[in-house]
């Protein structure tokens, strides 16, 4: 249900918000201010007053709705009683299962499960294991239904971090991270409003190690989180960490919207975060802020005063023009979201970075969301545990305690947790330690059996056995027409089993960003006459991310429509050697242009097939003409070897170029 606040509603009336106010004392409706909200119901209900419509009706509406949503709530409970009955005909179980285990859960005896597992030509014993789907039909033939159980940390943070009741909940200030693309004025906007609204104004400012800055408008905290950018943003989500209440997206009204702009933009809409955008530096002379909302629109985010629900607020870093309104709009849309914490109990936080120094040990910056951490209190933090040897603030003080929605700097764990870990207080030591080591071990297993994120070649099977409803997909190319030509004919794809989704697209290299964005939502990465850099292959490997590139795009449509519908049938994988820079170019007669190569990493062989990458862009591919060390040929080149490579039939070879082999290799499915 929308809420609207009185003001808004007394300009659509056309009336002043004190004449509202008392209007709506008067029918009981309580208000304290004009920027107190309103249901819809309600809303509609005092439009209709204005319509010459008498009190006494209208109090009747109010009366009337207010039974109504009492029938609603006691309907609720009436199916929720419903529902645990049913529940009460279901088993849990987590991966396979054995037939004795199975047996036991079923309340049947063991002998008569493998007489049913004979009968669908199954010959079982009490120890092996059965797969989900034959479990499920066991189960179904005596009225059990299947559900999987809850993983070891499930398990953990459901005895960890029990539910608030609603009236131990309290208003806590709402965090905020800045994004938006290089030079538009993140750290610029950032540092002038800590100086015109720091909590605590002290010699030097804010430290700025401590990953987190509070400040204070009024009599109410807004606390920044200080990022890289996206890229941590989306790095920390990927964990399964939502920190950030509210995003404020960044666009320099004298340059729009750019690449980064659009990432920061995909990336915040992933995680279903509030969009506040900021049109930096109004005070240059080519200012454009009509530009940027226009171009804004493009990317569905369509201002406020353009009838849409997007606030942006035009501002100025340098002369300090719109600050004010910009940290009344993120309050604004804070109290709208109801943003609450019991500080009343133990602690739950994320771990914002993490690193070893030296003289400290292990050092972690913490986010408090839930209850108050305070020093000596045990706590465990991903595989990391412990006991809270000290705190330190934004400002660099000690300090003893921190409530929700406070950033502090502790010391005291056993090792470095990863940025994104939830932290938990707990009882004692020995408790953390305990779950510590579960985690270790369950680790280790996780190792073993590595679940991989979703891939093409698998693509079929997750889709039979509903594992798969929506096929995100990343794309980048070298021009952005490209982009829109395939995003239209991939939606087209979909069909009643899958929806394939389109989850951001740019022009460029595919970067360290793209991979973490697709092991965030578990996403295909696509590119089009470009290549990942190293460090994006390195990352799609560990992360075991599915990086497709391709030079025509049917190529790429006619490969994902076969994966849908179970046809895919790759011959080959290409496996890429190494990479090598040209340094030097020399025209050889008879034999064209070669190039004076340093290999970067890998190897060059006489049978590779290469690829010419200028600026990350792929300009051509072909075949090996000449491959020398001095005035010898030889069979290849390895890493931090020079020598001179031709490329048949092709001399545009220009310094700073990277040459990029690889093999075909041929697969069996």
């Amino acid at each position: 249900m929308t809420k609207k606040r009185v003001y808004e509603l007394a300009k659509e009336l056309n009336i002043s918000s004190k004449e509202l106010i008392n209007k709506m004392n008067d029918l009981d409706i309580e208000v304290s201010s004009h920027m107190s909200t309103i249901e819809d119901e309600e809303s509609k209900i005092l439009k209709e007053l204005f319509n010459n419509k008498s009190d006494s009706d209208i109090k009747e509406e109010l009366k009337s709705k207010v039974e109504e949503e009492d029938k609603t709530e006691n309907s609720n409970n009436t199916n929720h009683t419903n529902i645990e009955e049913e529940k009460q005909n279901i088993i849990e179980i987590e991966g396979n299962i054995t037939v004795k285990d199975l047996a036991e859960k079923l309340s049947v005896n063991s002998n008569e499960l493998i007489g049913k597992l004979i009968g669908l030509g199954i010959m079982a014993n009490l120890n092996q294991e059965l797969d989900y789907e034959t479990t499920e039909l066991i189960a179904a033939e005596y009225g059990y239904a299947i559900e999987e159980g809850k993983t070891l940390e499930e398990i953990q943070e459901d005895e960890l971090d029990s539910e608030d009741s609603p009236e131990s909940l309290i208003l806590r200030p709402p965090v905020v991270t800045v994004m938006g693309h290089v030079d538009h004025g993140k750290t610029s906007l950032l540092d002038s409003i800590r100086e015109s609204h720091v909590t605590e104004k002290e010699a030097g400012g804010i430290t700025q190690h401590i990953g987190a800055s509070t400040v204070k408008i009024n009599d109410n905290k807004i606390v920044f989180l200080d990022t890289p950018g996206h890229e941590a943003f989306t790095s920390m989500r990927a964990r399964g960490a939502q920190v950030t209440d509210i995003a404020i997206l960044v666009v320099a009204a004298d340059d729009g919207v750019m690449p980064q702009t659009i990432e920061a933009i995909n990336h915040a809409k992933a995680a279903n975060v509030p969009i506040i955008v900021a049109i930096n530096k109004m005070d240059k002379p080519e200012a454009n802020p009509d530009r940027v909302k226009q171009e804004l629109t493009e990317h569905g985010l369509v201002p406020e005063d353009w009838g849409g629900e997007t606030i942006t607020v035009p501002v100025s870093a340098i002369n300090k023009e719109g600050l004010d309104e910009l940290l009344e709009m993120i309050l604004l849309v804070s109290e709208m979201g109801e943003l609450k914490a019991n500080p009343n109990r133990k602690a739950v936080g994320t771990i914002i970075e993490a690193e070893l120094d030296k003289g400290r040990g292990p050092v972690a910056t913490v986010l408090v969301q839930k209850g108050t951490l305070r020093v000596s209190d045990s706590i465990i933090a991903g595989t990391a545990s412990g006991r809270v040897r000290a705190m330190i603030d934004s400002q660099g003080k000690r300090v003893k305690k921190a409530g929700p929605s406070t950033a502090v700097e502790i010391l005291g764990l056993s090792e470095v947790p990863h940025a994104g870990d939830k932290l938990y207080a707990v009882k004692d030591d020995k408790k953390a330690r305990v779950i510590a080591d579960e985690r270790k071990e369950q680790i280790k297993r996780d190792q073993i059996k590595s679940k991989q994120n979703i891939s093409l070649d698998e693509l079929f099977n997750q889709i039979k056995t509903g594992e798969v409803k929506d096929l995100n997909i990343i794309i980048k190319a070298d021009v952005q027409g490209s982009i829109e030509a395939v995003k239209d004919a991939l939606v087209k794809l979909s069909n009643e089993e899958v929806k394939v989704n389109p989850i951001h697209g740019g022009v460029g290299a595919i970067t360290e960003t793209d991979i973490m964005l697709a092991t965030a939502s578990n996403a295909i990465v696509i590119g089009f006459n470009v290549r990942p850099t190293t460090s994006a292959s390195n990352l799609a490997d560990r992360e075991s991310v599915d990086v497709r590139t391709y030079r025509i795009i049917y190529k790429a449509i006619e490969d994902i429509e076969a994966a849908i519908k179970g046809m895919l049938d790759p011959e080959y994988k290409e496996v890429v050697q190494g990479r090598a820079e040209v340094r030097a170019t020399f025209k050889v007669p008879n034999a064209g242009t070669i190039a004076g190569v340093y290999m970067l990493n890998g190897k060059v062989t006489r049978n590779s097939k290469l690829r010419l990458l200028r600026d990350n862009v792929v300009v051509h591919e072909g075949e090996i003409s000449s491959l020398r060390r001095f005035k010898d040929d030889v069979k290849e080149i390895a890493t931090g070897y020079e020598g001179g490579i031709g490329i048949e039939n092709y001399n545009d070879l220009k310094e700073g170029d990277i040459i990029e082999a690889y093999i075909m290799e041929e697969i069996e499915r």
